[in-house]
């Protein structure tokens, strides 16, 4: 007898973060659409996943798979996705804690939008009157950030919309396009991996779409701190790769000197901040990078679906917003992705 596969593969990352497991169990077996089955990757942690929280979910349901090293976000969720059998993979931290109807918003979205990709509502999981964002924002010059992070929640968009990036603390790709695209980048090993895959997909031809009423609730940066050395040096690594892979056609020469300006200020910067000799190692290995990515850009270019006009409208074009972001936190990529 055959075994119909579940709608949903959810893949669930574990490193240092076994405060918050049990409750993001919790919040899937509330959910109130039951079609999906939990992929947990124990991403080289030294501590096994606690069983009173594996037990909220049916052992039918759940399938545990052990890392001896930390591959990272984008290794580790690799790994887990090569374990699933959903039609879509959901994306969820094990600091996040979906609403009950958050996989029914998303099914519904799928059903209604077959071929795109979704981003989640995220508000801040010890205050949720304020938003932990919606999602990534990609600014033409290639820097990032998280859509209204620390901002109200009532500031919130009130109906979805398309996007250029989903969080991947909780967002949902059809697993075709997944694979297609190869998945995450493993070189980036974290910090805008997510950004990465999502510009990849855009480009294949699978849009984003944002879902006000799919909400979760993220405690954010529940495996690493928030401007840890890991996070300057790869966020701003990584930075100048997702620009370098992803930025199509003409479009990459004429926003590359608005990405070379803003890069020579975080350089600047780096040399007056605590975290600076990490964010210096960061840039210099994104240029010692730069061959590897160059090629990996004419394979992503030469198999661009979407025209240079739908991509850029998925741009934000705001002159002031780079500015506004760089001051008003210390030189870090880092509250687009934790």
């Amino acid at each position: 007898m055959t075994v119909k596969p579940p709608f949903f593969s959810i893949l669930i990352l574990f490193w240092q973060s076994e405060p918050y497991l049990q409750r993001c169990m919790q919040a899937l077996q509330a959910q109130t659409f039951q079609d999906y089955e939990v992929i947990l990757l124990n991403n080289g942690a030294k501590q096994a996943p606690d069983s009173a929280a594996l037990d909220l979910i049916p052992d039918a349901k759940l399938k545990v798979v052990h890392s001896r090293t930390n591959l990272g976000f984008a290794g580790g969720n690799n790994l887990a996705a090569r374990e699933a059998c959903g039609e879509y993979l959901v994306l969820l931290n094990s600091d996040a804690f979906p609403e009950p109807n958050w996989l029914a918003t998303l099914h519904q979205a799928a059903q209604a939008h077959p071929g795109h990709c979704f981003a989640s509502r995220l508000l801040k999981a010890e205050n949720s009157n304020y938003l932990d964002g919606e999602w990534n924002v990609y600014h033409a010059s290639g820097l990032v950030w998280r859509k209204n992070h620390n901002q109200p929640a009532a500031k919130s968009a009130s109906s979805p919309r398309l996007v250029m990036s989903a969080c991947a603390a909780a967002s949902a790709y059809p697993r075709a396009a997944f694979n297609l695209v190869g998945g995450f980048d493993e070189d980036f090993f974290a910090y805008t991996e997510d950004i990465d895959l999502d510009m990849r997909l855009q480009l294949a031809g699978y849009p984003f779409v944002y879902l006000p009423q799919a909400v979760v609730a993220h405690v954010g940066s529940g495996s690493t701190s928030y401007r840890s050395e890991l996070s300057v040096y790869y966020g701003h690594r990584n930075l100048i790769w997702v620009f370098v892979k992803n930025m199509p056609g003409f479009l990459f020469y004429l926003l590359l000197p608005a990405h070379i300006f803003f890069n020579l200020l975080y350089l600047i910067a780096g040399f007056f901040i605590p975290s600076g000799k990490a964010l210096l190692r960061g840039k210099r290995d994104a240029l010692k990078g730069l061959p590897g990515m160059l090629k990996k850009r004419h394979f992503i270019q030469s198999r661009r679906e979407i025209t240079l006009f739908q991509f850029a409208k998925l741009l934000d074009w705001n002159p002031l917003s780079p500015l506004v972001k760089i001051l008003a936190r210390n030189p870090s990529t880092k509250d687009q992705n934790d």
